[in-house]
């Protein structure tokens, strides 16, 4: 159905939108909040490193370098960051906890004490970094 160039866009569109539905409504239900990014937010064309905001870039270009820092960035990866950061961003405009701040994304994190100490050990070498995102276990409640 993807195929049809009359009905393509209007197909891949209602996906991603019940994608969403089916995304929040599973967040809320374990008590975690779903962040919407502007579809329109500048994450490829904007540096990482400095915020530099270049005017355009055609889609062909998959790496460049800023002009204001010289940093190297792949667009792809320079999106994720920048997309993550606003997140955060929004989140922390909206006051709410989030464990990718450091936060208990979730009530039941609070109920479970030490829930993160159980399951398997971590196979990190390194200690992790505090702003990155940890996954809390689902605790039942008898």
């Amino acid at each position: 159905m993807v195929r049809n160039p009359k009905l393509a866009k209007a197909i891949s569109d209602v996906g991603w939108g019940m994608f969403v539905n089916f995304l929040s409504y599973k967040l809320d239900r374990e008590g975690k909040v779903l962040v919407e990014i502007d579809r329109w937010y500048p994450s490829s064309k904007l540096c990482s490193n400095c915020h530099y905001q270049v005017d355009e870039m055609l889609l062909d270009v998959r790496a460049w370098t800023c002009p204001s820092c010289g940093t190297q960035h792949d667009r792809d990866g320079n999106a994720a960051i920048n997309i993550r950061a606003e997140g955060i961003r929004m989140l922390s405009v909206l006051g709410t906890r989030t464990t990718a701040g450091g936060g208990d994304a979730s009530p039941l994190a609070k109920r479970a004490g030490n829930a993160r100490q159980r399951g398997r050990k971590s196979k990190l070498t390194q200690s992790p970094v505090k702003s990155e995102a940890h996954a809390v276990p689902k605790v039942s409640v008898e």
